[in-house]
C-alpha cells in the first residue's frame, strides 16, 4: 500500500489507520473518536495484521481467557467494528462462514507498510522511502494497551512490538550505512543508530568512524571506555569493537568482518583483520511456527529466537551474531550457504514450531554454513499449557545443545590438523579432547596444548580455564603433589578471570581451585557467580552439585545435578554430574537411590577410579553387598592401594558421612 504521509493537520484525504504509537484511526485528516474499549483496539489491530481470515473460535480463544459468553463478547466488539468501518455500499468487516476479517483496501495502514518493506530487501529500498518508512513510526506498536485474554494473546502483542522494533532498528542501521562518514547528516545517523541498537558492534563501529573524520581522538577514546562498560554489564563481547578502533586509527580497513556483516547491505569492506584469538561463529534464524496448515514466523517462535541468542552470547564460547542481523536476513529467505556467506559465520540455527492440541514441539537444527551439513537435529516436546515456563525449559535445552554440538564439532576439526598448525582457538578444543580422557598422561598432553594456546594469545580466558582444571586434576586424582597443583590451579583460574572476568568458565575454575583449596564458603560464591553469568552454564551447576553434595545443602546439589544434566545429557562429565547425586542421596540416608545413580555413574566409559568408590561404598550402605564387592575389585585392579582413607581425603565430607562411609569400606574390604 502507498502512503503519501500520515499528518493530523486537516488536508489529507482517505483513511488511515495507524498503528504505530496510540492507535489512531483518521477520515480526511480528521481524528475518527474510537471506543475506550482495549479489547476493540487490540481486534482492529489484530485483524489488520491477520494475512487470512480467522475463525470466531480462533478470536474467542485468543481474546478472552475464561469468559461467561465468549462469542456474546465477540459479537459486541464486532458491532463496534462495523460502527467504525464500514462505509454506505461497503462492507469493511466481513463475517463469512464463521470467519472474520478486515477488509482494508484503500486504507493506509503504516505497519502493513512496514511489513510490505520488509519483505523485500532492504538494499534494494532507496533512501528516500526508507526515510519515510522511519516517519511512520511515531511510537512503539499499539503503545499504551496492555494484552488482556489468553496466554497467546500476550505473546503476540510483545513479539509484535519486538518485530517492529527491530525493524525500525534495521531501517535506521540502513540509513546509518549509507551515510557519507564525516557529513552533518552521516554524525545524526550514526548517532541515531547507536542509541537504537547500544550493543550493536557495526554501530559503534560507524559513530567511532564519525570522530575519527573529525579527529576527535580523545572522544574516540573516551567513548570505547564508556563503552565497555555497558558491553560488560550485559555479558556482550566488547573485543570486537576495540579491535575496530584500533584498526581505524592504524588507518588499516575495520577488523572483524564478520560483525560488519559484508555484503549485507552493500559492497564487503576491505579485508579484515583477524582478531587475536577467533571463536566458532552461529547464526540463530528466526524460528518458524506452522499453525492450521500454514507456516511462517510468529510470536513465540521470534520470542523463542531472541531467548536463545541472548542466552547462547553470554556462554561466551562462541560469536553469535546479533539479532537485528539475523531477523534483516530472514526475509530473503537464502539457504544455509547463502546465509553463512552473508553473515560470514561458521554454522548456522534453524528451528520450527508445531501445536498439536495441548503439545508445543520445536524441531531444532545446526548446520556447517559452507557445506549444509547437519550437526545435530533433535525435537523437544512439552505441555502448551504453561506458555512462559515451557519457554525457559525449551529455551535451556536448545542453547546448551547447540553450544556443545558446535564446540564438539570444534573438537574433532582440531584433532584432524597438525599440531604445529593450529591457532589459539584450535588448541584450546585440542586440550579439551585430551582433558576429557581423565588419565594422568591425556591430562598432561591437555595442558600442553592450553600452555601452547595461552602463548599463542596470553589474554585467552577459558585456554587459562581449561589449564586450571588439568591442576585441579592432577590435585584430585593425586597425579601430582596436591598443594603444588592447587597453587597452579587457582593461579591459573586468576588468569582466566584477569582475561575475562565476565566469562562463567573463569568463575567456574576459579570455584573448583578454591573448594580444592578447603575454602568451601568461596568456591560456592565463585560458582554461584559463574551461573548468575550464564544461567545455560551446565558445568556451573555441576560443580554447584558437586560441592553441596559433600557438605552443603543436598537437596540443592540435587536438583544443580538434575539441572546440569538437562543441560548437557551427553557431557564429558556427566559421570562426576550422576555421582554428586549419589553423594547427596548418601547424606538423605535414600541408600538404595543412591546406590542406583552412582551404578549409572560408574558405567560411564571414562568413569575414573573415585567413582568406582562412589559406586562400591553407595551399594555397600544399600545392603547390596555382592555389586559392591565386584565393585570393590575393579578399583583395586585400577588402583591397587586404594581404600577407604584415600576416599574420604579425596572428597570433603562432614562427620556424619565420614562415619557411613567408613562402615561401608568395612562391609567390602577396602577399610584399611
Amino acid at each position: 500500500m502507498e502512503s503519501h504521509g500520515s499528518k493530523a493537520d486537516g488536508t489529507a484525504t482517505g483513511t488511515q489507520l495507524r498503528l504505530f504509537g496510540p492507535l489512531t484511526l483518521l477520515r480526511d485528516g480528521a481524528v475518527v473518536p474510537l471506543p475506550p474499549s482495549r479489547k476493540v483496539r487490540l481486534l482492529i489491530a489484530y485483524l489488520s495484521l491477520s494475512a487470512h481470515p480467522l475463525s470466531r473460535e480462533r478470536l474467542c480463544e485468543l481474546f478472552w481467557d475464561v469468559p461467561n459468553d465468549p462469542r456474546s463478547e465477540l459479537r459486541w466488539c464486532l458491532s463496534k467494528l462495523r460502527g467504525l468501518l464500514d462505509e454506505p455500499g461497503r462492507l469493511r468487516v466481513l463475517t463469512d462462514q464463521g470467519r472474520v476479517a478486515l477488509d482494508l483496501e484503500g486504507y493506509e495502514v503504516d505497519a502493513l507498510r512496514v511489513l510490505a518493506a520488509a519483505e523485500t530487501s532492504m538494499a534494494a529500498i532507496s533512501s528516500d522511502d526508507l526515510q519515510a518508512l522511519l516517519a511512520l513510526f511515531g511510537g512503539d506498536f499499539l503503545d499504551g494497551i496492555a494484552a488482556e485474554g489468553s496466554p497467546d494473546l500476550q505473546h503476540w502483542l510483545a513479539g509484535r512490538r519486538s518485530e517492529f522494533r527491530s525493524l525500525r532498528t534495521t531501517i535506521i542501521a540502513e540509513i546509518g550505512r549509507r551515510s557519507l562518514p564525516g557529513t552533518p547528516e552521516g554524525l545524526v545517523a550514526a548517532r541515531d543508530w547507536l542509541e537504537n541498537a547500544p550493543h550493536d558492534v557495526s554501530a559503534h563501529q560507524r559513530f567511532l568512524m564519525e570522530l575519527l573524520h573529525r579527529q576527535m581522538i580523545e572522544e574516540g577514546n573516551r567513548h570505547i571506555d564508556a563503552a565497555a562498560r555497558t558491553f560488560a554489564a550485559e555479558n556482550v563481547d566488547f573485543a570486537p569493537v576495540r579491535a575496530a578502533w584500533a584498526a581505524m586509527r592504524g588507518n588499516a580497513a575495520p577488523a572483524f568482518a564478520t560483525v560488519v556483516e559484508p555484503g549485507l547491505h552493500g559492497p564487503s569492506p576491505g579485508p579484515a583483520q583477524q582478531a587475536p584469538t577467533r571463536r566458532a561463529s552461529v547464526a540463530v534464524m528466526p524460528f518458524t511456527e506452522g499453525r492450521r496448515g500454514q507456516t511462517g514466523r510468529g510470536e513465540l517462535g521470534n520470542a523463542l529466537t531472541h531467548d536463545i541468542i541472548s542466552q547462547l552470547a553470554r556462554l561466551r564460547s562462541l560469536f553469535v551474531i546479533a539479532r537485528g542481523s539475523v531477523f534483516a536476513i530472514a526475509q530473503e529467505e537464502l539457504g544455509l550457504r547463502e546465509i553463512g556467506a552473508r553473515l560470514a559465520v561458521d554454522y548456522v540455527a534453524t528451528g520450527h514450531l508445531e501445536r498439536h492440541g495441548d503439545t508445543l514441539s520445536v524441531a531444532v537444527e545446526v548446520a556447517e554454513a559452507a557445506t549444509s551439513h547437519i550437526l545435530w537435529t533433535d525435537t523437544l516436546e512439552a505441555a502448551a499449557i504453561a506458555r512462559m515456563p515451557l519457554l525457559d525449559d525449551v529455551c535451556d535445552g536448545i542453547v546448551s545443545s547447540i553450544a556443545a554440538e558446535i564446540e564438539n564439532a570444534e573438537r574433532n576439526r582440531a584433532m584432524l590438523k597438525p599440531a604445529d598448525s593450529l591457532d589459539a582457538w584450535e588448541c584450546y578444543h585440542r586440550g579439551l579432547w585430551h582433558m576429557y580422557n581423565f588419565t594422568a598422561e591425556e591430562n598432561a598432553r591437555a595442558a600442553d596444548f592450553f600452555q601452547q594456546s595461552i602463548r599463542l594469545d596470553p589474554t585467552f580466558s577459558r585456554s587459562w580455564a581449561g589449564l586450571s582444571f588439568t591442576h585441579w586434576q592432577s590435585a584430585f586424582q593425586r597425579w601430582e603433589d596436591r598443594d603444588a597443583e592447587t597453587r597452579h590451579a587457582l593461579e591459573a583460574a586468576g588468569r582466566s578471570l584477569l582475561g575475562d572476568s565476565q566469562n562463567p568458565a573463569a568463575h567456574w575454575a576459579m570455584g573448583r581451585a578454591l573448594w580444592l583449596s578447603g575454602d568451601t564458603d568461596e568456591a560456592t560464591r565463585a560458582l554461584r557467580e559463574s551461573i548468575h553469568l550464564s544461567p545455560n552454564f551446565a558445568l556451573g551447576h555441576y560443580a554447584m552439585a558437586f560441592v553441596q553434595s559433600q557438605s552443603g545443602d543436598p537437596e540443592m546439589a540435587i536438583a544443580a545435578s538434575d539441572h546440569s544434566r538437562l543441560l548437557s545429557p551427553c557431557d564429558p562429565l556427566l559421570f562426576g554430574m550422576l555421582g554428586s547425586r549419589a553423594l547427596a542421596l548418601v547424606r538423605l540416608g535414600r541408600y538404595e537411590e543412591a546406590s542406583d545413580w552412582s551404578l549409572k555413574a560408574a558405567a560411564r566409559p571414562n568413569a575414573h577410579v573415585h567413582i568406582l568408590a562412589i559406586a562400591a561404598h553407595c551399594l555397600a550402605l544399600a545392603g547390596r553387598l555382592e555389586d559392591a564387592r565386584a565393585h570393590a575389585a575393579r578399583i583395586r585392579q585400577q588402583s591397587p592401594g586404594y581404600d577407604v582413607e584415600h576416599f574420604l581425603d579425596t572428597f570433603r565430607f562432614d562427620g556424619d558421612a565420614q562415619a557411613a562411609y567408613r562402615s561401608a569400606a568395612r562391609m567390602i574390604g577396602l577399610a584399611s
